[in-house]
Protein backbone atom coordinates (compact mmCIF):
# COMPACT_ATOMS: atom_id res chain seq x y z
CA UNK A 1 0.00 0.00 0.00
CA UNK A 2 1.65 3.17 -0.83
CA UNK A 3 0.50 6.79 1.02
CA UNK A 4 -0.08 9.97 -0.27
CA UNK A 5 0.68 13.16 1.83
CA UNK A 6 -2.47 13.45 1.78
CA UNK A 7 -2.50 10.70 3.95
CA UNK A 8 -0.30 11.65 6.67
CA UNK A 9 -0.53 14.41 9.31
CA UNK A 10 2.25 17.44 9.97
CA UNK A 11 4.01 14.92 12.50
CA UNK A 12 4.72 12.46 9.01
CA UNK A 13 4.67 15.01 6.09
CA UNK A 14 5.10 19.21 5.68
CA UNK A 15 4.79 20.85 2.03
CA UNK A 16 8.55 21.12 0.83
CA UNK A 17 7.79 24.75 0.69
CA UNK A 18 9.02 25.56 3.77
CA UNK A 19 7.68 29.16 3.62
CA UNK A 20 3.90 27.72 3.29
CA UNK A 21 3.89 25.59 6.62
CA UNK A 22 2.73 28.38 8.95
CA UNK A 23 -0.10 28.25 6.52
CA UNK A 24 -0.61 24.60 6.24
CA UNK A 25 -0.22 24.46 9.94
CA UNK A 26 -3.06 26.80 10.42
CA UNK A 27 -5.25 25.21 8.05
CA UNK A 28 -4.79 21.57 9.27
CA UNK A 29 -5.79 23.14 12.81
CA UNK A 30 -8.72 25.05 11.16
CA UNK A 31 -10.16 22.20 9.49
CA UNK A 32 -9.51 19.80 13.27
CA UNK A 33 -11.46 22.38 14.87
CA UNK A 34 -14.14 22.90 12.64
CA UNK A 35 -14.69 19.10 12.26
CA UNK A 36 -14.25 18.84 16.45
CA UNK A 37 -11.93 16.02 15.00
CA UNK A 38 -9.21 14.07 17.79
CA UNK A 39 -5.23 14.93 17.41
CA UNK A 40 -2.73 12.22 18.65
CA UNK A 41 0.31 12.98 20.71
CA UNK A 42 2.77 12.99 17.58
CA UNK A 43 0.68 14.67 15.63
CA UNK A 44 -0.07 17.98 18.66
CA UNK A 45 3.69 17.74 19.32
CA UNK A 46 4.53 18.56 15.44
CA UNK A 47 1.65 21.21 15.62
CA UNK A 48 3.17 22.90 18.79
CA UNK A 49 6.56 23.31 17.07
CA UNK A 50 5.26 24.72 13.84
CA UNK A 51 3.13 27.31 16.00
CA UNK A 52 6.16 28.28 18.11
CA UNK A 53 7.99 29.05 14.10
CA UNK A 54 4.34 30.83 12.94
CA UNK A 55 4.05 33.66 15.88
CA UNK A 56 1.88 35.90 13.66
CA UNK A 57 -0.07 33.10 12.35
CA UNK A 58 -3.94 32.83 13.51
CA UNK A 59 -6.39 29.84 13.08
CA UNK A 60 -9.33 30.80 11.51
CA UNK A 61 -11.96 28.93 11.34
CA UNK A 62 -16.12 28.21 11.71
CA UNK A 63 -17.42 25.24 13.68
CA UNK A 64 -19.56 23.25 11.98
CA UNK A 65 -23.25 22.97 11.45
Amino acid sequence: MQFRSSDKDPAEWLPSDGSYHCTYAATWVGTKLRWDLAVDENERQALLGLAEDCPTTTVVYEPAP
